[in-house]
């Protein structure tokens, strides 16, 4: 596939699946985190160091550093031509599981089944929460609906790395 990337709209999408902590957290495994999923294997800084706070301009460059490697993921394991936005809910899925070269769905795509391939989103539906962001990244990829409104959450944490998900607010994505 030729080289692709994706789109500021996708890259709003994204974001605004994800959220924003400025200062470092504890994801839902344990994993130090920062900004927009940032975490120790895709480089510096390595948040379960990292003890100050990230401006949202700074979350967005981390984060748009960081999607330079799932890009080319869904480059390598998709043989077929993508249209954009199915290249978006691509990144997408593969920024939240890492797993689109061993997925059904991959594998429908690359035989030409557009539409299996869209049916196979909903295949990865653990944790419960995740099923809202499943559904809008198989809409995404099957008809091109981008349902964030380039807006994001806005999440604090506290100092023990315990994000505050009731104080959360959201922010426009619109520079970005």
């Amino acid at each position: 596939m030729a080289a692709i990337k994706m789109s500021r709209e996708g890259a709003r999408e994204l974001i605004g699946h994800e959220g924003v902590v400025l200062t470092r957290y504890l994801d839902t495994r344990g994993v130090w985190t920062l900004g927009v999923g940032h975490t120790a294997a895709a480089g510096d800084p390595d948040p379960a160091g990292f003890t100050g706070a990230l401006t949202l301009t700074g979350a967005i460059d981390l984060f748009m550093s960081d999607l330079e490697r799932y890009e080319a993921a869904v480059a390598r394991a998709v043989t077929t031509p993508l249209k954009q936005h199915e290249f978006d809910a691509l990144v997408s899925f593969h920024f939240n599981t890492g797993a689109i070269a061993t997925a059904a769905l991959t594998r429908a795509l690359n035989a030409g089944d557009r539409a299996r391939a869209a049916e196979q989103f909903m295949g990865w539906k653990k944790p419960p929460e995740i099923l809202g962001r499943r559904r809008k990244e198989q809409a995404l990829f099957a008809d091109g609906v981008y349902a964030n409104g380039g807006r994001a959450m806005l999440y604090p944490a506290s100092p023990a790395g315990r994000v505050d998900w009731t104080r959360g607010r959201r922010v426009s994505l619109a520079g970005l």
